[in-house]
């Protein structure tokens, strides 16, 4: 069941965060009637949402924003049309505390679901992760890979999916459909990404120690890849999801391009050009050392293609930083 954004009001959990508060952005300009954002600013900051906030079609919910609060959650979805699920802990967070990752993204999720069916939510878009994936057996890797993955945040996206899929499965007469479609972000950079504690990713901590005129650090020898997306094009994602017809499957998100960490390197120190050479650092186990994604099924089902070239994504990225 496809929902054009024009005209109707969204629920945006977590959308005070990285992925989220873009997303709330794009939803205002494609024209929605009301766009309230379900956030327990864990992960989140109200300074993303600066500008979104002065719009009076844009609100905070007053109320809390824990997806672990059912009776909250349910509360926030009165008179919601569709619905972006975007709330979890992420990746290091998880297997440093995998039962809160367990309660949170698989548990929270479960409370997401039960309340979009409580309140007839028409549709459900669903954060997902390529780390889903694992390390990759074949590339790029399509919706079909299987899911390879050893450590607690896929893990826990895999029971978020499957969760959701066996809801949609439930006989009518017990419950209404929950009409969804999943995204599978594959390494996902740009403005308002957590720049800060033991949890940032790649690209902002290498930018981070360049603009501090230090050498950035290499876990390994730098030959592990990766497909590098834009947060505006993932936000961009979600809303084609939404107007899709798609149902009860994952899609893809990335640019299908492969960048090994040596390249992303020379790519910063073009825009960079006094900055020290990297550093290399030995390490027992990356998480993954390769994973590029197949965009072809995005393509078809969705009408997503990338559209930010990684070089320009990470002069954007440098020029919000500054």
């Amino acid at each position: 069941m496809s929902l054009p954004i024009q005209g109707h009001s969204f629920l945006v959990i977590g959308g005070a965060g990285f992925i989220g508060s873009h997303l709330v952005e794009q939803l205002l300009s494609a024209g929605a009637a009301h766009v309230r954002i379900y956030d327990n600013l864990s992960r989140g900051r109200l300074s993303n949402l600066g500008e979104a906030l002065k719009d009076p079609r844009c609100e905070l919910f007053p109320s809390g924003g824990d997806i672990l609060h059912r009776d909250t959650l349910n509360a926030a979805m009165r008179g919601i049309d569709g619905v972006f699920h975007l709330a979890a802990l992420w990746l290091l967070h998880c297997n440093e505390y995998p039962r809160s990752a367990f309660e949170v993204n698989v548990g929270g999720t479960m409370n997401v679901a039960e309340a979009c069916i409580s309140n007839g939510i028409r549709r459900l878009v669903y954060s997902s992760s390529a780390s889903v994936y694992g390390d990759a057996v074949f590339e790029p890797m399509d919706e079909s890979h299987p899911f390879n993955c050893e450590e607690f945040y896929g893990a826990t996206k895999v029971c978020g999916e499957y969760l959701l899929k066996a809801l949609y499965r439930r006989p009518a007469s017990r419950d209404k459909n929950l009409s969804y479609v999943g995204l599978r972000y594959m390494n996902v950079y740009g403005p308002r990404q957590d720049d800060k504690g033991a949890y940032i990713g790649v690209v902002t901590r290498m930018i981070n120690a360049l603009k501090d005129g230090q050498a950035p650090i290499v876990h390994g020898d730098g030959s592990q890849a990766y497909d590098f997306v834009d947060v505006r094009d993932c936000a961009r994602a979600n809303i084609l999801a939404m107007q899709s017809s798609a149902e009860m499957r994952c899609y893809n998100v990335g640019t299908g391009i492969k960048t090994s960490i040596k390249e992303l390197v020379n790519v910063l120190q073009s825009i960079f050009p006094r900055a020290p050479a990297a550093i290399f650092k030995t390490v027992d186990r990356p998480f993954v050392k390769n994973r590029i994604g197949s965009t072809m099924l995005a393509k078809r089902d969705l009408q997503f293609e990338s559209t930010i070239e990684l070089k320009q994504g990470l002069l954007n990225l440098c020029n919000f930083k500054n």
